[in-house]
């Protein structure tokens, strides 16, 4: 038998794109999911797939593309379980108004925003956080979530318009409000 000496190729691969791209994909699966914990499981989960499927995932090229897709699925599977449904608590907590103007170079807003996103249903919220902060195109978008495209911009729209409603943006200046839509996808 022959002992190893130290990585494999393969292995200091994945270890040089999990390194590289560990933040970005907790940063995403946060927002879809609003909860730290769960997202560093899903990045978890995500990881360990990759890793058993390294070598074919990476001489496809795809490597962003499949873990995108791994991690939006094992965020919604977590969703899919009986325990998620229920929060046993003493007293109902207390909503705030979210109703306020959103900067979001300020970390407070940043927050508003965020809890915004976790009054959307997950697949509206992964739809925009894939489209607006991942920057992907519909198409794209659409692949990962395995819906068509005219599913994802039905969604964004649905979401943008919960958005505005929960952030009280329908009433404000138009160079504030959040976009209905962005870029040459969102026809």
């Amino acid at each position: 038998m022959t002992e190893r000496t130290g990585p494999t190729a393969d292995e200091a691969g994945f270890r040089s794109w999990a390194e590289h791209r560990r933040a970005s994909l907790r940063r995403t699966a946060y927002l879809i999911c609003g909860d730290w914990h769960l997202a560093d499981d899903a990045v978890q989960d995500t990881l360990t797939s990759i890793y058993t499927r390294w070598r074919r995932i990476a001489s496809g090229g795809r490597v962003e593309a499949y873990a995108r897709r791994v991690l939006v699925n094992a965020l919604v599977d977590v969703r899919r379980r009986p325990w998620r449904r229920e929060r046993v608590t003493e007293t109902l907590p207390e909503r705030e108004d979210l109703g306020q103007r959103c900067d979001l170079d300020r970390p407070l807003d940043r927050q508003v925003l965020v809890e915004a996103l976790g009054m959307l249903a997950a697949g509206q919220r992964a739809v925009l956080v894939l489209r607006f902060w991942e920057d992907l195109p519909v198409d794209q978008v659409a692949d990962l979530l395995g819906v068509s495209p005219g599913t994802v911009k039905s969604q964004t729209s649905r979401a943008l318009d919960r958005m505005r409603t929960v952030l009280g943006a329908e009433d404000q200046p138009a160079h504030t409000r959040i976009p209905t839509t962005v870029g040459k996808d969102a026809r």
